[in-house]
């Protein structure tokens, strides 16, 4: 593990330069999701302030709350432009200087994005932690459960970024034969905002519906780790959503060797 570090450790330092000299451009895309968070909790508050329930699909205002907050904090944490970046290298052609390294191709995206991932959740993440940790200790919830549950999310977490990182990993591949990715790219990240429960709980579907959108992988990247630090999974339940997340890490690692082997013999180098 001492040897992967020290082999891989400019792509983290690379990864924590990036945000250190484009800190501006973090900071205001930063604010444009704290926007989005606050309309969507006035658009749950319209919905809950013109409902006769306090309670809708098992959620109240204060729960809907914390799910908007930590929907924002746990995109941040497991966002991956891993895709973004492959597209941009193989249409500038600069890919070919990352083939030329000799280290593992996609663990060099993945290091880069964990120095990247690690500074965020230093600035953002561990604050809105801390803040919702105390304030369910203050709620009167023992501290043997925040643990469980905070610990929980980390594992959760964790697992996400990286189910996260390989579906992009597998998507960016596609470069390779399409040459660019920036239309493919928007209609992506669109799509899988809804189907993560990002936008909305995916337990607001029509049940059917929910049912199926909570067996993809997609599920897994929001909902499922925002649902346990909320406090919306009990034990069990939060044991059947890591295994569930741990199968599609595995099948998302797999699928991105597949392909790798299949689209090295479409590499193209464009620009110079």
């Amino acid at each position: 593990m001492a040897k992967l570090l020290r082999r891989y450790k400019t792509f983290i330092i690379a990864g924590m330069q990036e945000l250190i000299t484009y800190r501006v451009n973090f900071f205001l895309y930063r604010i444009g999701d704290i926007m989005g968070a606050f309309v969507t909790f006035y658009l749950w508050k319209a919905v809950f302030d013109s409902s006769d329930q306090p309670l809708i699909q098992g959620f109240n205002l204060f729960d809907m709350t914390l799910y908007i907050v930590m929907s924002f904090v746990t995109n941040l944490l497991t966002k991956s432009d891993s895709s973004f970046m492959i597209g941009e290298e193989v249409k500038d052609g600069s890919i070919i200087m990352r083939l030329l390294r000799p280290v593992h191709f996609v663990a060099s995206y993945l290091f880069t994005e964990i120095g990247f991932r690690w500074l965020v959740f230093i600035s953002v993440g561990l604050p809105f932690l801390i803040i919702i940790t105390t304030l369910k200790l203050l709620l009167g919830q023992s501290f043997l459960q925040v643990c469980l549950t905070t610990l929980a999310y980390f594992l959760s977490l964790i697992l996400a970024f990286l189910i996260n990182f390989f579906f992009n990993i597998c998507f960016g591949f596609s470069a390779f034969v399409f040459k660019n990715l920036w239309g493919s790219n928007l209609l992506k990240n669109s799509l899988v905002a809804f189907v993560s429960g990002s936008l909305i709980p995916l337990t607001f579907f029509p049940k059917i519906i929910a049912e199926f959108l909570s067996v993809l992988p997609f599920s897994s990247l929001i909902y499922t780790p925002v649902m346990i630090v909320i406090g919306k999974y009990n034990v069990c339940q939060m044991i059947q959503a890591l295994l569930l997340q741990l199968f599609w890490l595995v099948v998302m690692v797999t699928l991105s060797q597949l392909i790798w082997k299949r689209v090295q013999s479409h590499i193209t180098i464009q620009g110079g």
